[in-house]
């Protein structure tokens, strides 16, 4: 199974992500990850919607998106046209000695430190999937203690927009 990263444009108004998920849900598709943020006009909103699956099943979700009204356009991210990131905050249990593995392992990343207590840390990453989970990998000998992860948001490189 391929994903697929789907970028969808829609009006900004209550009941639109229940209706986009619901659309999913019915159909028995999953979305692997889904953002939603408002952009710089506070009448639409974008959704950064990663679905698995084949070409059909893609042509599919693409249809019958197009079908709810309050979508106003889909944009199919194809990789090497987008820049894709997603940011997570791991918070790390780093006290004494293992705090200094756990801030060097981050600085390699280039990764930030957001939060410093007593017995953890809390670690900010933002960059590919791949990047994310290495990162994660790496502080799990460390203990982490909880991680949030913002699934992905894209973009089109250069002067396209994904509109």
């Amino acid at each position: 199974m391929e994903r697929f990263v789907l970028s969808v444009l829609v009006e900004n108004h209550a009941g639109v992500l229940s209706r986009v998920s619901g659309l999913f849900s019915r159909r028995g598709y999953n979305i692997d990850s889904l953002t939603v943020g408002e952009t710089f006009n506070p009448t639409q909103s974008r959704m950064t919607i990663v679905v698995s699956g084949d070409e059909y099943i893609l042509e599919q979700i693409e249809k019958q998106l197009s079908k709810l009204v309050e979508v106003i356009s889909i944009r199919h991210c194809a990789a090497a046209e987008t820049v894709v990131r997603e940011m997570a905050l791991i918070k790390v249990s780093a006290s004494g000695a293992s705090r200094i593995g756990v801030i060097e392992t981050a600085n390699i990343f280039r990764a930030r430190i957001v939060d410093v207590a007593v017995d953890s840390v809390v670690v900010e990453v933002t960059g590919s999937e791949d990047k994310v989970a290495s990162l994660i990998r790496l502080l799990e000998p460390f203990g982490i203690k909880e991680l949030v992860r913002t699934g992905l948001t894209a973009m089109g490189r250069g002067s396209g927009v994904l509109e």
